[in-house]
């Protein structure tokens, strides 16, 4: 994954967490899945449309 070991993500986990608190990551976590899904929506959509 992106070249990253397993102590490199336990290491920007630990970052992310004194970062934003341990309240506010999943609230960011929904966000970037949300964002992903839209982009990824807007891309199938422009798919179809140039189908048709």
């Amino acid at each position: 994954m992106f070249g990253l070991g397993p102590r490199e993500i336990v290491i920007l986990a630990g970052i992310l967490l004194l970062l934003f608190g341990s309240k506010k990551i999943p609230e960011l976590a929904r966000n970037v899945g949300e964002a992903i899904r839209h982009i990824r929506n807007g891309f199938s959509d422009d798919d179809k449309s140039l189908e048709k």
